[in-house]
């Protein structure tokens, strides 16, 4: 990776993310502009990346260095990306090493603008920010938050490194099928209340919805995740919508499957309401209490026939018994493609941990394929590679 970092107070981000780049296994090249030194030192990178910072166009010993590092770097990123740095690329200027760079480059480039909110609303900014999109680079918008000392708040905030970082991600993924699909994503569980203190529900965390919402997400798809509450953060890039009930899941799914190409509907929504909620909160009273459940809705079957034409649908089967049977009967009876079936009696797999063991079931092979114990980030691997399996033999 090369991480070009151009002369603003966001500057100081820049190191987190030459880090985060560094632990997730990429060896980093820094390039500073002369501005950017007065902001953050070189040693600052050095340590974090074990490599050398560059910095001067004309160094001794360097003449070439502007084409040595756009040839190795898989990715160029530029953050932050200042008014001046900006412009200066977009018309082509390679005054310094890292427009230099920039004009010697082939890989993909993530431009990350930073930078007061009048200045980046100006229209020459703007007019800059459309032509670096239209030579190819992908450009993120700046957060709107508060902005340096006396300024106020606006758009114009560097967007976080972990934000950076997971554009990153997308940025290298690559060609993909799912690449401008709409994929939608049903994840955790939801919870039906008793009285206005208490709920049914179930354990699951929505670790794996949220997971393969992340993994679409980085291959380039328009990610939609319908979830209940969840015990992890929504991922980056993912549009949100947050449901409680099985009755509003199901009506969030129905809203919005007849414009999706594939939905994974990893959630376990609570299969029993009580038929009744009481108004006031239930006291105990000594006696047993029966509290009489009915179903909630078939989120599955309800929304079947708004399906799109030709879209992949994949379920999920958390069993106790007859696993394999089970799962088959819900690729029948629900119209799937696919079935993700696990065991919930199973250590190390269902609900709560980091990992699962599943096994794809699917409606084009006679063949279960069982997967391993594998953490829940690499099983939505695994479920998307089927996907795009399945979208090509559609």
């Amino acid at each position: 990776m090369l991480l070009g970092v151009a002369g603003g107070i966001a500057s100081y981000k820049s190191a987190w993310l030459a880090r985060l780049l560094v632990k997730a296994g990429a060896e980093v090249d820094v390039v500073l502009t002369r501005a950017a030194t007065e902001f953050v030192g070189a040693v600052t990178f050095e340590a974090l990346t074990g490599r050398p910072v560059h910095t001067g166009l004309f160094d001794p010993g360097r003449a070439l260095d502007h084409i040595k590092l756009a040839r190795a770097a898989t990715a160029i990123v530029i953050a932050p990306a200042t008014a001046d740095l900006m412009a200066r690329a977009a018309t082509g200027q390679a005054g310094d090493l890292l427009t230099a760079c920039l004009l010697a480059a082939e890989c993909p480039v993530l431009v990350v603008p930073a930078m007061n909110d009048r200045m980046w609303a100006h229209a020459q900014t703007q007019a800059n920010a459309a032509h670096l999109r239209s030579l190819g680079y992908t450009l993120l918008d700046p957060d709107d938050g508060v902005l340096a000392v006396g300024e106020g708040s606006g758009p114009g905030r560097m967007p976080e490194p972990e934000t950076i970082f997971a554009h990153v991600g997308r940025l290298l993924e690559g060609n993909s099928s799912l690449r401008g699909r709409s994929v939608l994503v049903t994840a955790g569980p939801t919870r039906e209340p008793l009285d206005p203190v208490r709920f049914l529900s179930n354990y699951s965390s929505g670790k794996m919805g949220v997971a393969i919402a992340a993994a679409a997400w980085r291959r380039g798809a328009d990610v939609t995740l319908v979830a209940g509450p969840l015990a992890v953060p929504v991922p980056i890039g993912v549009a949100h919508v947050s449901v409680q009930s099985t009755t509003e899941m199901r009506d969030a799914v129905g809203s919005r499957i007849g414009a999706s190409d594939v939905m994974v509907m990893s959630a376990a929504p609570a299969d029993y309401q009580p038929a009744s909620r009481a108004e006031g909160k239930l006291k105990k009273t000594g006696e047993p209490r029966v509290i009489e459940l009915r179903e909630t809705p078939d989120i599955l079957v309800s929304t079947r026939d708004a399906r799109r034409p030709g879209a992949v649908v994949v379920g999920f089967a958390l069993e106790t018994d007859d696993l394999l049977a089970n799962a088959r009967r819900k690729l029948e009876e629900k119209g799937l493609h696919m079935v993700v079936l696990n065991a919930a009696n199973e250590p190390g797999s269902g609900f709560g941990v980091d990992t699962n063991r599943v096994t794809l079931v699917r409606r084009d092979r006679v063949e279960a394929e069982q997967l391993p114990l594998l953490d829940k980030r690499e099983v939505a691997e695994e479920i998307l590679d089927r996907v795009e399996e399945l979208l090509h033999g559609l």
